[in-house]
């Protein structure tokens, strides 16, 4: 979806490399930059945004554990029921694929 979409607006998929090129400038790690973009996606209650950001984290050699600890970081400004919310979504989309 994300491929059709950036063909149809080619000037937003430009703009959007731009954004994502100018956040990797900077000193943090790459690994350090995926944990920064999984709490975000925790912090926004961003089901979508929790899922590829827990695939890219996991790419960049990110445990479970790790991201699972940003749950628990975040647990006194999210809330509990939130809490729940995203430790599911980040357990769906760490699970292994079933075919």
């Amino acid at each position: 979806m994300h491929q059709q979409f950036v063909r149809r607006f080619q000037g937003l998929g430009r703009a959007w490399d731009l954004v994502n090129e100018q956040g990797g400038e900077g000193p943090l790690d790459t690994r350090a930059q995926r944990l920064a973009k999984l709490a975000i996606a925790i912090g926004a209650m961003r089901e979508g945004a929790v899922h590829s950001a827990v695939r890219k984290a996991r790419d960049a050699s990110v445990s479970l554990a790790e991201m699972e600890q940003l749950v628990a970081l975040a647990a006194s400004t999210i809330g509990f029921p939130s809490s729940v919310a995203v430790w599911s979504w980040i357990r769906e989309a760490a699970a292994p694929k079933r075919r």
